[in-house]
This record gives structure tokens, sequence and C-alpha cells, in this order.
């Protein structure tokens, strides 16, 4: 096997991180996972633990990294509310600790380093579909302030480290994105839908369900994000990368029922505080400067997602 590139990935071992290892290392890139396990799991890439090019360190990139490598993947951080809201304040140390101690690193290595932003950015936005240029509707100081604020901020260390130390950043901002791999706990809607939906059990749907969603499937993600790292050094970012095409979420939890051939019941419950009622990107940076389209449809990842969590729940 010919070694392409080092590569860190960190939250390597997460639903992301996991997709991302396994497709950098069937490039033949020399692979470092790096993950503290809080949403990680170690069975997510136990197929590339016996792989000559990956290799996998538990650490909190709160904390200091010293290692060589030639590019680096910035994912680690809790991106589920039930896991960013459990310890806000570490989630918001992961968020900018984690970005300062990454862009260091990258610095003193004349990296190229991607960071693996987040359509909460635009908090609950005024503008539909959300362009790049929209600087958002954000409370600085509700649940999801935790995550929306730390991710703010490392975009703008991002940026204030490409231009004050010349460094070649590349900022991708991700929608909602599933498929296998994806924690059965992590709260999210298309997770808790089919999980739920699997065991016949209830399925709350928050609101009247009329607010939308983009989904995108996680191998359309992954090709996104790789060809993000592979553009000229003058492609900056922000990038959306998700799909546009739009379901409520009254419809995606009828799919589910449907697909899983499930007897679970809607009940319907009060809207979170600060929920966006609608989420959707605009990709006209993605397909002009990467050449990039999701191609998988949603009931066709739904189809292979729900044969995941079969499995896993069989288990």
């Amino acid at each position: 096997m010919t070694i392409d590139k080092k590569v860190l990935v960190t939250g390597g071992a997460g639903f992301l991180g996991s997709h991302l290892c396994q497709r950098l290392v069937e490039q033949g890139n020399d692979v470092l996972c790096v993950d503290n396990f809080f949403t990680g799991r170690k069975v997510n890439i136990l197929s590339l633990l016996d792989k000559p090019n990956f290799e996998l360190m538990r650490h909190d990139v709160t904390l200091p990294l010293f290692v060589e490598v030639d590019e680096i993947y910035n994912l680690a951080c809790p991106a589920s509310p039930v896991h960013y809201q459990f310890d806000p304040v570490q989630t918001t140390k992961t968020s900018v600790h984690g970005a300062i101690n990454m862009l260091g690193l990258a610095k003193r290595l004349k990296a190229r380093i991607l960071q693996a932003s987040t359509s909460e950015i635009y908090g609950d936005p005024e503008i539909h579909p959300q362009p790049e240029e929209y600087r958002g509707r954000v409370n600085t100081f509700g649940p999801r302030a935790c995550y929306d604020e730390g991710k703010r901020c490392a975009e703008t260390l991002f940026y204030d480290y490409h231009t004050q130390h010349d460094l070649q950043i590349k900022v991708m901002r991700i929608f909602n994105t599933f498929g296998p791999n994806m924690h059965p706990d992590d709260g999210r809607v298309v997770s808790n839908f089919i999980v739920k939906a699997l065991k016949n059990e209830p399925i709350s749907i928050y609101g009247d369900g009329q607010q939308t969603r983009s989904f995108c499937y996680v191998d359309d993600l992954i090709d996104g994000m790789v060809r993000l790292m592979a553009t000229p050094d003058t492609v900056t970012g922000p990038i959306n990368v998700g799909n546009p095409d739009e379901v409520t979420i009254l419809d995606l939890a009828r799919l589910v029922i449907d697909l899983t051939g499930s007897k679970s019941e809607l009940i319907y419950k009060p809207l979170p505080q600060d929920d966006p009622l609608q989420r959707c990107p605009d990709i006209g940076r993605a397909k002009k400067y990467m050449n990039w389209t999701p191609e998988i449809a949603l009931e066709d990842g739904l189809r292979k997602t729900i044969a995941y969590f079969d499995r896993l729940l069989a288990d």
C-alpha cells in the first residue's frame, strides 16, 4: 500500500469521524484517530484497528497534542443536544480550546486544517434557505448556546489564524446528517425516530411537526468533506454541506414508520426552546468550488440506517 498523507482526525471514533477515518484509510492515507470517547465509540472504528495505516489515540482536544501530520480534520465536539447540553461548559471548551490547540498544532506543522462547523451557526434563521453570508439569529444564553456559540467562536479563531499566521484553513458548515454509526441514544431526530419505530414505541412530535429539516446521508457528507480539504488554498469557506431537499418532521416520522413497518403511534409535545422552524442549506458554493451535490435520496439513506439500527438493537 502506498501511503499518501499523514492525517489527524479529532473526534475520529464518533459518527462522522469514523466514516471519515474509513474513507481516508481506504484512500491510502496514514490516519491518526483521536477521541476522548465521551460520545465516540470504539465499535465505530473496530474494523480499522488491524489496518497498518490506522492508529487510535485516546486524547481530549482541550489539552495540547504533539504529533506529526500533514492534514487535520477537527471534528471533536458532541453534536447532539442530549450530549452537548449534558455539560455545556465542557462543550464550549471543546469547541474553543480544542480549536486553539488544533490551530496551534497546524501552525507549528504548517499543516492544512479543516473545521467541522455546523448549520447551528444560523440559529433560528430569518432567511431561507441559508446562504453562507447570512450571519444568523442565535440566542447567546439559551440551551443550545454552548454548541452554537462555541462553534461560532471556533470559526472566528480559524479565520484569525488564517489572517494572522497565513494558515491553510477550511471551514465546513454541516447540515443535518444521518447514517450508520449514529449513537442510538443521541436524541437526534433520525436516530430517535428509527429506534422508537423499531421498538414499536410512541414517537414524539414537538410542536405541530411542520418544522422542516434537510437530511444528508453520511456518505455524501464525507465526500463533501474530503473534496473541501482538497480545494485550492484560496478556498477557505465557510461552505455549506447538506441536502437542500426539505422534509417536515411529521412527514419524516411517517416515512420511518412506513419503512420499518412499525406500530408506533405519534404523540405531540411542546416545541423546545430555540428549536429552529426551518433549516435548509444553500449549496451554491459547494457546487461552485467543490463540484459537489448530494446523490443519495432520503428514503435510500433511511433504509441503510434502519438496517444498521436493526442489527444494533438485535445484538
